[in-house]
């Protein structure tokens, strides 16, 4: 598995939330100024190229249907930021987030 990109990462979190959808279902959520109906279709197909999302066709429409769990994704980030950032020590984490005081664990709750 690999990182998303942003846009990758925000049509995941749609299909995420509304579990199946063709592109306009996929457009409705999304925050203005709204990406071009083909530009979300681009990065849909991107990311069932990556493995992340499958499909069901009707005709030439397409249903499109997320195929990686949010949990597994998110397990994946955690470990990557973990290895990448903290070398690999959930101690080291939580003793960042615990110093920084810019981060008001209230707000957060």
């Amino acid at each position: 598995m690999k990182p998303l990109t942003r846009a990758e990462e925000e049509i995941m979190q749609i299909l995420w939330d509304i579990e199946r959808g063709f592109v306009k279902d996929i457009l409705v959520p999304m925050t203005e100024p709204k990406p071009a109906y083909n530009t979300v279709s681009t990065i849909v197909r991107i990311l069932e190229r990556k493995g992340f999302v499958s499909h069901k066709s009707y005709g030439k429409s397409h249903e499109y249907f997320p195929i990686v769990s949010k949990d597994e994704y998110r397990t994946f980030i955690i470990r990557k930021m973990l290895e990448g950032y903290f070398d690999s020590s959930f101690a080291k984490m939580t003793q960042f987030f615990k110093n920084d005081e810019s981060l008001n664990t209230k707000q957060y709750q």
